[in-house]
């Protein structure tokens, strides 16, 4: 995890005044530079549980999104569908998982050149050893209440539709 800074000042809402002196209000600054510091803060201690177990964040999400598949297997064009990430980034992720043995790999049958992914015995002990760390300090979020994690899921919804992520359903 990283050291925290100790500033005896807020340097986001400092660097917001600066930048409504020279160039004028503009919220959004402040509200983007907060959600980049606020992924840092996160993915380091996510990272912090994760790591003893040889895995990044995003090894993690792979393995737990294996577990959700009735067979514990699914194709790497899947993986990165679902995950949201380029078709590199799943390839070097279960190579890493591969690598650890807490996948494999086998051609998939109903597609020729395709890949499916499966989660070993030994990555099943490893995502609920990771799951159960995670959960118990709360994904990092442990200063918020439930209610407010469901807000910030649902404040940052419509970007995540505004950047074509999916389509709501029609109310």
């Amino acid at each position: 995890m990283s050291k925290p800074l100790a500033l005896d000042f807020d340097p986001i809402a400092r660097a917001d005044e600066l930048w409504t002196r020279r160039w004028g209000g503009v919220p959004a600054m402040s509200a983007i530079t907060s959600v980049m510091r606020a992924h840092q803060i996160l993915l380091s201690r996510v990272d912090a549980v994760v790591k003893p177990y040889g895995l990044t964040f995003a090894r993690y999400e792979a393995l737990v999104l294996l577990t959700f598949s009735r067979s514990g297997e699914l194709p790497l064009s899947k993986i990165g569908e679902r995950l949201m990430v380029h078709p590199t980034s799943v390839t070097n992720t279960v190579d890493r998982l591969e690598r650890a043995g807490l996948v494999s790999r086998r051609p998939n049958p109903l597609d020729g050149r395709g890949v499916l992914a499966s989660i070993t015995a030994r990555g099943r002990e490893v995502v609920e050893q990771a799951t159960r760390e995670l959960m118990a300090m709360d994904f990092g979020l442990e200063g918020y209440t439930e209610a407010q994690c469901h807000e910030v899921f649902e404040l940052l919804r419509p970007l995540r539709v505004d950047a074509g992520d999916f389509t709501p359903p029609q109310v």
